[in-house]
């Protein structure tokens, strides 16, 4: 009566120790089981690495866009070679959507903005900015002045920073164009969401031009309107 249970006992026992031994040597697992602990890991270190590097291409886009519009801006006006160059409103509309069509691809009106300015020397040798002009969403004003900011005298020291001021000389103007952006992330890392791209470029104008206005010949650019739509 006793040996019975015992004899299921051992045969339990010796299947338990089989199992056993199968599961020791059964590797099939191994390669999934791993997969399921780094994969993670990889797609978090991966989605990491692409959100920077987009943030870094995002900074560079801004930045060749500033350089962009400045140059064009120094470039525009009446194609005259017997008088100053008139500059107009329909020129800088469009160096606006050259900007338009270069930050396309990261909505750069939408959640950014663009400010053009002419810095000009007043009739005391002093800076000030003749006029601005502005395109974007973005709710945010020129970080170095306004139009009209030195119109006389001398204490308008210029437009940049301290130590690295830019400056107009006499007889001529300097395109200076800033550009502020809101960045917005690529994958669902929030890492750099809502950082604010910041960027200038200034262009001395190329020919000899009118400074004594901006011709008006259609819609303003202006900089009390936040709107990522061209000027109408």
């Amino acid at each position: 009566m006793i040996a019975a249970p015992l004899a299921k006992v051992r045969t339990l026992a010796a299947r338990a120790a089989a199992l056993r031994q199968r599961l020791k040597r059964d590797t099939s697992g191994v390669a999934f089981v791993e997969f399921a602990f780094t994969a993670p890991i990889v797609l978090t270190m991966g989605m990491l690495g692409t959100e920077t590097a987009y943030f870094v291409i995002t900074h560079m886009q801004v930045s060749q866009v500033a350089m962009q519009v400045a140059d064009n801006a120094s470039r525009v006006g009446e194609q005259d070679v017997l008088t100053a160059r008139k500059v107009y409103e329909s020129d800088i509309n469009e160096s606006l959507i050259g900007a338009e069509k270069l930050g396309e691809s990261f909505g750069l009106f939408e959640r950014g903005r663009v400010i053009i300015s002419s810095l000009q020397r007043n009739a005391d040798g002093g800076q000030w900015i003749a006029w601005q002009r502005c395109r974007g969403a973005k709710v945010f004003d020129s970080s170095y002045g306004e139009e009209g900011d030195g119109a006389t005298g001398t204490s308008f020291p210029g437009m940049g920073e301290p130590g690295n001021l830019i400056t107009a000389s006499n007889g001529t103007a300097v395109m200076f164009v800033e550009i502020a952006y809101d960045y917005e992330s690529l994958t669902p890392f929030d890492l750099f969401d809502g950082r604010t791209i910041h960027y200038t470029a200034a262009f001395n104008v190329r020919d000899s031009r009118d400074l004594t206005q901006l011709y008006d010949d259609g819609p303003e650019a202006d900089c009390n309107i936040y709107s990522a739509e061209r000027a109408s």
